[in-house]
Order: C-alpha cells, then sequence, then structure tokens
C-alpha cells in the first residue's frame, strides 16, 4: 500500500471546506498540536511520531493506523474508531478515550496515565509494558486483553469486564479500587 503525501496546511484547508476523508495519508512526524479535527478519517495512515497533543480527534476513525511513538497528551478520542490502530510508545497521558473502540489495537509501552477509558472497548488490545498509572477504567471491556508487566497502580477499575480465560493479567495491581471488577464471561 502507497500512501498519499500531504502538507499540514493543505490537511487543515481541506479539513475546514468540509473534506474528512484523509485514509491512506502520510502524516508521519507531523506537528497537529491543538487542533480540531472531530471526525475525521485517518484510516490507515502513517502518524508515526506524530504530535496531536491537546486535539480533538472525537468521533475520528482511526482504524489500522500507524501511531507509533506519537504525542497524544491530552487529545480526545471520545467515541473514536482505533480499531487494531498500532499505539506502541505512544504518550496518550491525560488523554480523553471515553467510549473509544480500541479492539486489538496494540499499545504495548504507551503510557496511559491518568487517561479517561470509561467505556472503551480493550478486546483483545495488547498492553504489555504500557502504565496505566491512575488511569480511569470504569466501565472498559478488557476480555482476552494482555496486560503482562504493566503499571496499574492507582488504576480504577470499577464495572471493568475481565475475562479470566483469556486476559492475562501479570501486572501489579496497586490500587484501591477494584470494586465491581468482573472476571467472567459477559454478553
Amino acid at each position: 500500500m502507497t500512501l498519499q503525501r500531504i502538507t499540514i496546511q493543505q490537511l487543515l484547508h481541506e479539513y475546514n471546506q468540509g473534506d474528512r476523508n484523509f485514509s491512506e495519508t502520510s502524516l508521519g512526524g507531523v506537528s497537529l498540536i491543538g487542533k480540531y479535527l472531530v471526525g475525521i478519517d485517518f484510516r490507515r495512515c502513517d502518524l508515526s511520531g506524530a504530535d496531536l497533543s491537546r486535539s480533538d480527534l472525537s468521533r475520528a476513525n482511526i482504524a489500522e493506523a500507524n501511531l507509533t511513538d506519537a504525542e497524544l497528551v491530552d487529545a480526545n478520542f471520545s467515541g473514536a474508531n482505533l480499531q487494531a490502530t498500532n499505539l506502541i510508545g505512544a504518550n496518550l497521558q491525560t488523554a480523553t478515550l471515553i467510549g473509544t473502540n480500541l479492539i486489538g489495537a496494540d499499545l504495548r509501552s504507551a503510557d496511559l496515565s491518568g487517561a479517561d477509558l470509561s467505556g472503551a472497548n480493550l478486546c483483545e488490545a495488547k498492553l504489555s509494558g504500557a502504565v496505566l498509572r491512575n488511569a480511569n477504567l470504569t466501565g472498559a471491556r478488557l476480555e482476552a486483553t494482555e496486560l503482562v508487566m504493566a503499571d496499574c497502580e492507582g488504576t480504577i477499575l470499577d464495572d471493568t469486564v475481565l475475562d479470566d480465560s483469556e486476559t492475562a493479567v501479570v501486572c501489579e495491581i496497586k490500587t484501591e479500587s477494584l470494586r465491581w471488577v468482573s472476571w467472567g464471561a459477559h454478553s
């Protein structure tokens, strides 16, 4: 697959004209700090090393994209689709991921400190070595999720669904909030 290269100015101009489809574009290393990109389509894009900190990407479609080592501090991904997205080593500190689809996402070694993942779907996601300190996973789905050596200190896990037969949970959980954690299969 060959990705189309576009400039930041071209992207922002076309977005402001109403275009939302920027799938299969190459934007690696770009700086889009604090941009309003609600509903944008970044499917299968290369955003590796990009800085999208404080940007609003709510309801965006970023499925199967490459965000390796991206800076996503305090970004808003509420209701976004990040299914099968590569977020290895991404910095998602204090990001808002409420109701986000992260099925099959690769978040190994990502920093999600203080992130809000309430109601997020992390089924089959890879979170080995991820930092989840003080993250909010209230109501999140973690069936068949890999959490080996994840740092879960202070993580809020109320009403979280963890399927005990498929979820690899070998993290050191130092949290006061383990009420209503579900360890079985659910419909």
